[in-house]
C-alpha cells in the first residue's frame, strides 16, 4: 500500500518534491486527500482512476497542470500521515454547505467508477466519508447509482 502511494506521488511529480502551497487549513487539500484516499484503498491505482483524480481536482478548483499536481502531491502526504478521516471531514462540515458535502460524495463515487469496478473498500470509505459528513445513506446510494449510469459501473450492488 504504502508503495502504491510512493507511485502515485512519484506520477504525479516525477520525482521531484513538488512545493507545497496547499496547507493543512486549505479546505482543497481535504477533499484532495479523502480522494486520493478512496483512489489507493483497494491497493490498485488504475490509470483511469489517476486520470479521473487529475481531472475533477483541477476542473472542481480550476487548477493549471502545475497546481494540480501540487495538490495531489500534498494530498497524497496527507493521507498517508493521516490515522483516520475525520480529521479532513471536520474541515469539510465547517468549510462547505450541505450542497458542498453531497458534492464531495458524488465525487469520491467518480473516483470509485473511473475504473469501471466498485470494491468493497472503495464503497466502505465512502460510506463512512458520507456518514461523517452528515450525508444519508439513501443520498449516497442515490449519487451512488447516479454516477455509476453515467460511467457505466454497476451501481445496483448496495
Amino acid at each position: 500500500m504504502l508503495e502504491l502511494l510512493r507511485s502515485l506521488l512519484s506520477n504525479v511529480s516525477d520525482g521531484a518534491k513538488a512545493p507545497h502551497h496547499f496547507d493543512d487549513s486549505d479546505y482543497r487539500l481535504a477533499i484532495a486527500a479523502l480522494l486520493v484516499h478512496v483512489t489507493t484503498v483497494d491497493g490498485a491505482v488504475s490509470p483511469a482512476e489517476q486520470e479521473k483524480l487529475r481531472n475533477v481536482l483541477k476542473q472542481r478548483f480550476s487548477l493549471d497542470d502545475v497546481r494540480t499536481d501540487e495538490l495531489i502531491a500534498a494530498a497524497t502526504q496527507a493521507d498517508a500521515e493521516a490515522i483516520d478521516l475525520y480529521h479532513f471531514t471536520r474541515m469539510l462540515n465547517r468549510t462547505l454547505d450541505e450542497d458542498g458535502r453531497v458534492r464531495m460524495v458524488e465525487m469520491m463515487w467518480e473516483i470509485v467508477y473511473a475504473d469501471g469496478e466498485r470494491s468493497e473498500f472503495e464503497d466502505n470509505v465512502v460510506w463512512r466519508t458520507a456518514d461523517l459528513l452528515g450525508i444519508s445513506s439513501r443520498q449516497r446510494i442515490e449519487l451512488r447509482q447516479r454516477v455509476a449510469a453515467k460511467q457505466g459501473g454497476n451501481g445496483a450492488k448496495n
